[in-house]
């Protein structure tokens, strides 16, 4: 058994080595822009006239701009809505760039995704620990009664709402641990959490996703799966940091822990 998880755990690592430095992973990221910021629409290094309006962003650009909308050379005008798949599947494209049309409590943005970002070819691979046995434990979710949404600060330095569904408790070398999660679409849990290593022989703060609770809210809690969040590969993330409650006092040693 313990032979299988460790398998797993190494397919799993190769995974995800693989898709941080996809084409259009987070390494590729190479600016976030704010559009209140720009009130005339030019954003930084991107072509065209970018203006929020109402539910959606206007795109108004020539076609020296060199944009392309859905794969097709593009001049215009276009309303622009969230790009809610893929990155590669992005609606505005430069090049090999994708932009990335977003919004974080009700401000309109734009991710600029290039390829051939430099944190991307200088990439070596992720610090991560072998598979531990001990850092798999049970656990349980238990709801709130309604969902509750804390103020964090964030990667770029701005205090934003978290959204956390309730409470996860697990034993962890015999002492009663707790962290507060999310609950993601597809019925996996989100921590957001830091330890005693963090900051120091691991980054300052890391992302676990246990498996949806069963019905009686019986999870596993897997440190070994523990990832580093977006911001580690790139600046331009706003990662959320942890939620009061949600650094241990204990050491966790496993899963991802720092860039190579």
């Amino acid at each position: 058994m313990t032979s299988d998880a460790a398998d797993d755990w190494k397919r799993w690592h190769g995974h995800r080595t693989q898709t941080v430095s996809a084409p259009y992973g987070p390494l590729a990221l190479t600016g976030t822009h704010w559009l209140e910021d720009y009130p005339d629409g030019r954003l930084p290094d991107i072509p065209g006239g970018w203006i929020p309006d109402g539910d959606a962003v206007v795109l108004t650009a020539s076609a020296a701009d060199g944009l392309t909308v859905d794969g097709e050379p593009f001049a215009g005008g276009i309303r622009l809505g969230v790009d809610t798949g893929p990155v590669s599947a992005a609606r505005v494209g430069l090049g090999g760039r994708r932009l990335v049309v977003l919004i974080r409590e009700g401000v309109w943005g734009v991710r600029d995704y290039d390829p051939d970002s430099a944190a991307r070819r200088a990439f070596r691979g992720i610090e991560a620990t072998p598979h531990e046995p001990r850092l798999s434990v049970p656990g349980r979710f238990t709801p709130y009664d309604a969902g509750r949404t804390v103020r964090v600060g964030t990667a770029d330095g701005v205090e934003r709402g978290l959204g956390l569904a309730g409470e996860l408790a697990f034993q962890l070398d015999g002492l009663e641990l707790t962290l507060q999660v999310a609950t993601q679409g597809d019925g996996r849990l989100w921590a957001v959490f830091a330890d005693s290593t963090s900051g120091d022989s691991s980054y300052r703060f890391r992302f676990l996703y246990p498996a949806a609770p069963d019905a009686e809210g019986r999870t596993t809690v897997d440190f070994n799966r523990a990832v580093l969040p977006p911001c580690a590969f790139a600046d331009h993330f706003v990662c959320p940091f942890p939620p009061p409650g949600n650094t241990l006092g204990v050491a966790i040693e496993a899963g991802e822990r720092n860039l190579r």
